[in-house]
């Protein structure tokens, strides 16, 4: 009995041992986000570890944080590139400057939809390679639906009715905001509820996505269809460049081939769901979707934001590149969405304005 007892006890620790190797020998990634749980970007990403946990079979386990509690908005790009987080989800307002030619996307360049805004600033990115993200590796982009003025008490008709008012706007989306006449208020997403109830901003120029996934929709009393000017947040799923040096290449391999093929289509198709959602929500709340803007008033919007183009482009000479290397950058984006729109329109994916 007690030779028994010992072989026992030996096959037991050995088995130990090998779960305890095995257990130590998977890769684990901490993914940050600053979204809410419920939100449509967690909800996704948390599809996208649990798909890819599954692909990597084993050998790599990514664990999603959402709701700022890892790295808050502002603080993403800081925190992936020291390594705080292994994977970070923010977008470039949030740390302007960091990513400046990136921001290119932020501007008022016509974007009708996400879905469109997505697959050009991927197709930027991979013809570009912008310097700015060489410490990092960057997974996939993505952008939130088209900004669009929403007010808690005045109603915006015209440019003259946005005039003074403050209004929640991050990076160049906030010089936008000015352009147009509003008061930029620099309020992180997390805070904008509040800030709405206690009257601190009078307002968001924002997506419709934003009035249900964030809730403001529940305080906000109007919306402005000002799509026409067609800027959006430049969003991005990067990597901390050393992690990802040291994952092996078949699991590289894996990462960039499911981010890129299968996770990102069905995301920016979501981008746009979101929006249509956003605005469904926001009017059984009693909020009231005002009637498209004029061609004329809308000719008139987009007029007042075109310094915030030339400013961009005063800031890319000021950083050593050619006005003819910005010209191209604006051109390709150009062609960019009409190929884009052409593709949506073929595939028939919903959004939420006719263009």
């Amino acid at each position: 009995m007690h030779k028994r007892g010992v072989v026992v006890a030996f096959v037991v620790a050995f088995l130990f041992s090998l779960t305890s190797v095995t257990y130590a020998d998977v890769i684990r990634l901490k993914l940050a986000n600053f979204f809410p749980a419920t939100h449509m970007n967690s909800v996704m990403l948390a599809k996208y570890c649990e798909e890819l946990n599954k692909k990597l079979a084993g050998k790599v386990e990514i664990i999603q944080y959402t709701g700022g509690t890892l790295l808050t908005a502002p603080r993403m790009a800081a925190g992936v590139s020291t390594g705080i987080a292994d994977i970070g989800f923010s977008h470039c307002s949030y740390s302007r400057g960091r990513f400046p030619v990136m921001e290119i996307m932020e501007l008022p360049l016509g974007f009708p939809s996400p879905w469109i805004a997505g697959h050009v600033s991927n197709d930027f990115y991979d013809k570009f390679k912008p310097k700015e993200w060489d410490n990092y590796h960057p997974i996939i982009f993505s952008t939130s639906p088209v900004n669009v003025v929403q007010t808690l008490t005045k109603p915006v008709k015209s440019l003259e009715d946005l005039k003074g008012q403050k209004i929640r706007g991050t990076g160049r989306i906030g010089d936008i905001a000015k352009a147009l006449g509003a008061v930029p208020m620099p309020v992180e997403m997390a805070d904008l509820y509040e800030a709405l109830r206690r009257g601190v901003t009078e307002g968001n120029y924002g997506p419709m996505e934003q009035l249900k996934g964030w809730k403001i929709g529940e305080v906000e009393k109007y919306v402005t269809p000002s799509w026409k000017v067609g800027s959006v947040f430049s969003f991005y799923l990067v990597m901390n460049k050393a992690k990802w040096n040291s994952l092996p290449a078949d699991v590289q391999k894996i990462i960039t081939d499911y981010s890129v093929n299968d996770f990102l289509p069905r995301w920016l198709a979501e981008w746009n769901a979101i929006d249509i959602g956003g605005r469904e929500f926001f009017q059984k709340q009693g909020g009231q979707v005002l009637p498209p803007l004029s061609d004329a008033e809308s000719a008139r919007w987009v007029k007042a934001a075109e310094p915030v183009i030339i400013d961009f482009k005063k800031d890319m000479v000021a950083k050593g590149y050619k006005p003819a290397e910005v010209d191209s950058w604006l051109a390709f984006i150009k062609e960019r969405i009409e190929y884009w729109k052409a593709q949506e329109k073929a595939q028939k994916i919903p959004t939420a304005y006719s263009y």
